[in-house]
């Protein structure tokens, strides 16, 4: 019986998932099947529920990563904490839900040289930027500033942060781009094809780190904004090459914690694919 997977959201023809799992099963020596799937959040309970035995794991991009959360039989602690699952297990019938953005992120800085940082300012307010202030917690930071079109929908960021001891300050997009403090990076958590009045000095621009998740197009209007000033840039493209990484362990390992076999060869397969 083939095993099936599949990154479900909407819109979804841009996705790399497919390339980047196909190449993990490849080099893993492993027929499964992994598609890309148009599903939206009125859709969701339904595709889901009707899945056979031969379904093994779900990916979830936007705008699932919360609208699932209610048909999950189980979800792990970083999802319980920014309250978004990308991953889905299926095992048994039973659905375990897993957080593995959080992870990427880290990694995506990690492997671009940075290991902490102290003030950060957040571009966005979705499910994206919950998992950026746990990853900002887990680096260090102390201060967070989050830009959002309202205000008002940002009150469980502040929560979330405050909880792990991070002092969050909200603005509004666009009326008030600079941090209180200048920061040590900015994360648009933005679509890549979002119209935003987001503009940042040359000055910020050349000292702040800029990680953009948005990958197609790339590089995004901000990314080019951030090399015209000589910035530092992490493209959207490195947290979906570590986030895939550890759904492929969950996928086939069942535990996010616990390396594939022949890991680094896996990863560069997954790199190539990409052309990353």
């Amino acid at each position: 019986m083939t095993t099936n997977l599949a990154v479900l959201g909407s819109p979804i023809g841009h996705s790399k998932s497919p390339l980047l799992h196909a190449a993990a099963y490849r080099e893993l020596g492993l027929d499964w099947n992994y598609s890309a799937l148009e599903v939206t959040g009125e859709t969701l309970a339904d595709f889901v529920r009707s899945r056979d035995q031969s379904w093994r794991g779900l990916s979830l991009t936007m705008p699932l990563k919360r609208d699932v959360i209610p048909l999950l039989d189980e979800l792990d602690s970083v999802g319980t904490l920014t309250g978004a699952a990308n991953t889905v297990l299926i095992t048994d019938g039973r659905l375990s839900g897993f957080n593995t953005d959080v992870y990427g992120i880290v990694r995506a800085f990690s492997d671009a040289g940075v290991d902490h940082l102290d003030k950060v300012q957040i571009l966005g307010g979705g499910a994206t930027a919950a998992s950026a202030i746990v990853a900002m917690r887990e680096l260090g930071a102390r201060r967070i500033t989050v830009s959002v079109r309202s205000i008002a929908r940002a009150a469980d960021l502040v929560a979330l942060g405050r909880a792990g001891g991070v002092d969050i300050v909200v603005s509004e997009l666009g009326s008030d781009d600079q941090a209180t403090d200048v920061p040590d990076a900015v994360i648009s958590t933005l679509p890549g094809h979002a119209e935003h009045a987001v503009t940042f000095s040359s000055a910020l621009r050349e000292s702040a780190v800029l990680f953009d998740v948005a990958y197609d197009p790339w590089p995004s209007t901000l990314a080019e904004s951030w090399t015209d000033a000589g910035g530092a840039v992490i493209s959207g493209l490195e947290m979906l090459i570590n986030q895939a990484v550890a759904q492929v362990r969950i996928f086939v390992n069942a535990d996010a914690a616990v390396p594939l076999d022949r890991e680094a060869d896996v990863l560069a397969a997954m790199r190539a694919a990409v052309g990353a």
